[in-house]
């Protein structure tokens, strides 16, 4: 080989070395890297080519140049071409990159104006984002107050709509407002509307967005009374007809009567809330019939050991404590008048109700036979007066007397006179006395009880008793003034007062000649009141005067069979007073009292 052929292979290798060197800066940009073994080999080539060409620096300066020129002539269209090539591609690359991230600029900048922009205009809207809805009520682009409007309209309709409750042919209903169901829809609103307002710009934006394409339906909170829902369900399900019977006793005079129960079925409670809570908070606005889910059951075994525990009470004497002052009233003894076995064997039988005998024994001393020793002071005093001439009436107002007096009523007890004086009949010793009936004065088994229930009535006020029942006769009566009297009758009218005083109080009444007397002992209260009773006359009704043929009299005779009087309208009033000043003043009632025509008879 010449020299001019030793030069152009050693500067071709050269070229080589730098063309390799730039492909390997290439390929690494383009994210390829060249393994490190071969690209030493061939660096370590360049070098020896290299080497090669500084021995030859020894040639002369024509020789040198003049292989240089010869050499570069060849190398220009070639070898110069796959030199500057890279570096084209690496220009492409490059303002490729830049375009991108200049689109990209523009893409974030313009997406940051409208996800402002679109932030701001849901900002400073006064509407409900769209998508979402309160149980399924679409609220989307309503203001606060609309939405308000058209749900709570919805929600109100909804606690007020029964709910049909339903077994085999039985049927009641449930109404919402009655457990007191009750929807928070404040704060679902309030949630509704804070939807896409929290203030953070992307937040807002992917929640109003997540809104529109996924919809959000909010649920609000459901509270009620779940012991009224019990309550209302257990009184239903003794209400069904086939509902079981549970065994039942009742104490009747001197026997106990047990009711043995039956086969039935009971409600299902947890089941029945649950689908009554189902149906309140489902806002369907067609009314829903809900099947009453049962259960069948048998009644509870008769326990006749209970039974007997509950009667059994031992005869207790009355008795009192001066300090403190307290009456503890008597208690009647009572017990099965047969054995437990004898008990048993009756409960054994087939049939359905069994008739237990009981024996009572009476204590040494009852409540009314205390003495007035524990009754220390006349609370209050009252007496009317009568004919003693009419025999048949005061007798019966000395056996009413006589059934009232020594009752003692306990702090809150009541006393019934009808109750306590019993039935008026011939057989208890009363006789017939003038009453009034229909508008006329006739005979009857009872008169003149009701002056004795007048004479009580206008004690018990006097004694500051609260007065339960109470009602006017139809006529003026001549024993007590106009609106203090208190009429009764068996299965009619009832005179009714409670021991509304602090201790216990004693009733003492007593007649003696023409003259009814009624007392009332306690025990006097730290602050005790002056009573006065007001009587007042409103109006006054006329007397008629009805005119009768009877033609068995003497012609141009007549004769007057009933003396009548005038009516009137009238009240009364309780006023009380504490050192002669009056502090309070009870209108007690209004009456009518009807007139009572004289009635002549004439031929």
């Amino acid at each position: 080989m010449d020299k001019l052929e030793e030069v152009e292979e050693l500067e071709l290798s050269s070229n080589k070395s730098d063309e390799i060197t730039e492909n390997s800066e290439e390929k690494k940009e383009d994210g390829v890297t060249l393994n490190q073994d071969n690209a030493t080999e061939e660096i370590k080539d360049v070098e020896k080519v290299d080497s090669k060409l500084s021995e030859k620096e020894n040639t002369t300066e024509e020789e040198h140049t003049a292989t240089v020129l010869e050499v570069d002539t060849p190398l220009e269209d070639s070898t110069r071409s796959e030199i500057e090539e890279p570096k084209t591609k690496k220009d492409s690359l490059h303002k490729y990159t830049i375009a991108i991230t200049i689109i990209s600029i523009i893409l974030f900048i313009g997406l940051a104006i409208f996800s402002t922009a679109f932030a701001l205009a849901n900002k400073f809207s006064n509407k409900i984002v769209s998508g979402i809805s309160i149980s399924g009520i679409d609220v989307s682009g309503l203001t606060y107050d609309e939405a308000k409007e058209k749900v709570s309209k919805i929600y109100d309709e909804k606690i007020k709509q029964d709910i049909i409750l339903k077994h085999n042919d039985y049927e009641t209903s449930l109404i919402p407002e009655q457990i007191e169901a009750n929807f928070n829809l404040q704060e679902a609103l309030d949630t509704a509307y804070s939807i896409g307002r929290s203030g953070k710009v992307l937040k807002d934006n992917y929640t109003i967005i997540n809104a529109r394409l996924n919809k959000v339906d909010i649920k609000p909170a459901f509270s009620y009374n779940e012991n009224a829902l019990t309550e209302f369900i257990n009184s239903t399900s003794t209400n069904l007809p086939d509902a079981v019977k549970q065994s039942s006793y009742s104490v009747e005079n001197n026997n106990v009567i047990i009711t043995k129960g039956q086969k039935g079925v009971v409600i299902n409670l947890d089941e029945l809330k649950t689908s009554i809570v189902n149906n309140i908070v489902n806002l369907k606005q067609e009314t829903e019939t809900i099947e009453i889910p049962v259960i069948e059951k048998e009644p509870e075994a008769i326990n006749l050991q209970k039974i007997h525990d509950e009667i059994y009470k031992e005869a207790k004497d009355a008795y009192y404590t001066k300090d403190p002052f307290v009456v503890y009233s008597h208690v009647e003894g009572v017990d099965f008048g047969i054995s437990m076995e004898e008990a048993q064997n009756l409960l054994n039988n087939e049939e359905a109700q069994i008739t237990i005998p009981l024996k009572k024994s009476m204590p040494n001393v009852t409540t009314n036979e205390i003495g007035t020793e524990a009754f220390p002071d006349l609370l209050a005093s009252y007496s009317t007066t009568f004919a003693t001439s009419n025999k048949n009436r005061t007798t019966n107002i000395k056996l009413a007397s006589n059934k009232i007096n020594g009752v003692v009523l306990m702090p809150g007890e009541q006393f019934s006179f009808n109750e306590v004086v019993g039935q008026r009949t011939a057989a208890a010793g009363y006789k017939t006395a003038a009453v009034y009936v229909a508008g006329k004065v006739e005979n009857g088994i009872g008169g003149g009880i009701c002056q004795v229930s007048s004479t009580l009535y206008n004690t018990a006020l006097r004694a500051n008793l609260e007065i339960v029942k109470r009602s006017n006769h139809r006529f003026a009566t001549g024993y007590v003034p106009l609106s203090t009297d208190a009429t009764v009758s068996w299965g009619g009218p009832e005179f009714i007062f409670k021991n509304s005083r602090k201790y216990p109080i004693k009733i003492i009444s007593t007649v003696n000649g023409g003259k009814i007397t009624v007392n009332i002992y306690g025990c006097k209260e730290d602050v005790e009141y002056e009573v006065v009773i007001k009587s007042e006359t409103l109006q006054t009704i006329p007397m008629k005067t009805e005119y009768r043929t009877n033609t068995s009299l003497p012609k141009g005779t007549q004769k007057v069979v009933q003396k009548g009087h005038g009516g009137y309208k009238s009240r009364a009033y309780r006023i009380l007073k504490l050192d002669g000043k009056e502090v309070s003043r009870q209108l007690l009632s209004t009456d009518t009292y009807a007139q009572l025509s004289t009635i002549i008879e004439k031929n």
